[in-house]
């Protein structure tokens, strides 16, 4: 295979495709979760059912990959995230004009559905274009655009909904995405390593069975279910407590509470290059135990402790998602990668939506207290998971053995 060289100039144009396409996804998925705490009053909805907008686009999105991965082998990777980027652009410019809630959730599945195409398939195309000796790092700046889009969409959200509406944000946000998204289309080299399957539905389901049929994949499924499941849960609810006494913050100031969250593209790219030099299996270890830190100091009503919490927490999460994103990649057989790929990322969104959702049932009972409680369990879970897949694959080194 011709794999492209970490420094080249196609490398250049890679990375800075990959993080444009990765910056509109996420912006997309993600930004309107900065309406969730102002939907409940707007509409006369509970909370629970205002992080719909979030859970609804997600759902669209594990839908969506289970479709995406037939057409990509038959069509080629870059003409399916192209157009994934652009129609999901093209749709949040449509959503602005949505006149009620179930209008705008409904959409938000659609626009899920037609986003799937680009993260699907971009790990897959890494996987099969960049030099196996340095797809750590470049997963790592992949995983971190989708920190610098979380943020980016959050904050144009947050800043024009208090200046104007949340309908001219929406519109904003549209209108910055397809920009991007065109940019990506002529700047992303075409693939070289890709190979022409026709398109059939049976390779997709024996693709499928045989991806589920390795224990250590299973536990990376399940990891990717519980990593984004509670960082969603976290930041979908945070603003609930922010906007309140002791804080009492602006929708402007929550909104760019968010730019901590870059801290998580660091993470990310840092995790991912310290993959090439020790044990992911550790590494995993301290991400958790990073994000387990955050999430309790954000109970803190001191601002500062909060703050802090917020930038501990991203940063494990993105370190974590970065070294698993990895990982699939490397213990999964060339012609089961678009297939492990795809699966992680499906279990990795279905999270998303029902740890999502869940959160809002424990803040309307429990208050801010219980969300912490339920993300605490869940990232202690994480480490369990993490401690069998060391028992699984039997690395005890702390230098790199997978």
């Amino acid at each position: 295979m011709q794999y492209t060289e970490l420094g080249s100039y196609t490398y250049r144009k890679i990375f800075f495709s990959m993080l444009l396409g990765s910056t509109v996804t996420f912006a997309i998925l993600y930004g309107p979760q900065a309406l969730i705490h102002i939907f409940p009053k707007q509409f006369n909805i509970l909370p629970s059912t205002a992080s719909l907008i979030i859970s609804f686009a997600t759902v669209g999105l594990a839908v969506g990959m289970l479709f995406v991965i037939v057409f990509s082998n038959s069509w080629g990777r870059k003409k399916i995230m192209t157009i994934s980027l652009v129609l999901a652009s093209l749709l949040n410019i449509l959503l602005a004009l949505s006149p009620n809630f179930k209008i705008l959730a409904s959409l938000r599945i659609v626009q899920g559905f037609i986003i799937s195409g680009f993260p699907a398939i971009a790990l897959t195309y890494l996987s099969e274009e960049i030099s196996p000796n340095h797809i750590g790092r470049v997963i790592g700046i992949y995983v971190s655009g989708s920190a610098v889009g979380g943020f980016i969409g959050r904050v144009i959200i947050s800043t024009l909904t208090d200046f104007f509406t949340w309908n001219i944000a929406v519109l904003a946000l549209g209108l910055f995405s397809l920009l991007c998204s065109l940019l990506f289309g002529i700047y992303l080299p075409e693939s070289k390593n890709f190979k022409y399957t026709p398109l059939s539905f049976d390779n997709l389901i024996s693709g499928m069975l045989r991806a589920l049929k390795k224990k250590e994949l299973l536990y990376m499924y399940a990891i990717g279910f519980l990593l984004l499941g509670v960082y969603v849960c976290l930041f979908n609810y945070i603003g609930f407590p922010l906007s309140k006494s002791p804080f009492h913050l602006s929708q402007t100031l929550i909104g760019f509470l968010f730019i901590f969250q870059l801290c998580g593209s660091w993470s990310a790219y840092l995790f991912g290059k310290l993959t090439e030099k020790y044990s992911r299996v550790h590494l995993m270890c301290w991400s958790t135990a990073i994000s387990l830190i955050g999430s309790i100091m954000t109970l803190s009503s001191n601002i500062f402790v909060l703050i802090i919490g917020l930038i501990l927490f991203a940063s494990g999460f993105f370190a974590g998602h970065s070294i698993t994103s990895g990982w699939i990649g490397t213990i999964s057989s060339p012609n089961l990668k678009v297939y492990t790929s795809s699966l992680y990322l499906l279990f990795y969104y279905t999270g998303s939506t029902l740890i999502g959702w869940s959160g809002g049932m424990f803040l309307s009972l429990f208050g801010w207290n219980g969300v912490i409680l339920m993300i605490c369990g869940l990232l202690m879970i994480t480490g369990l998971l993490v401690f069998f897949i060391n028992h699984s694959l039997g690395l005890v080194s702390i230098k790199k053995s997978v």
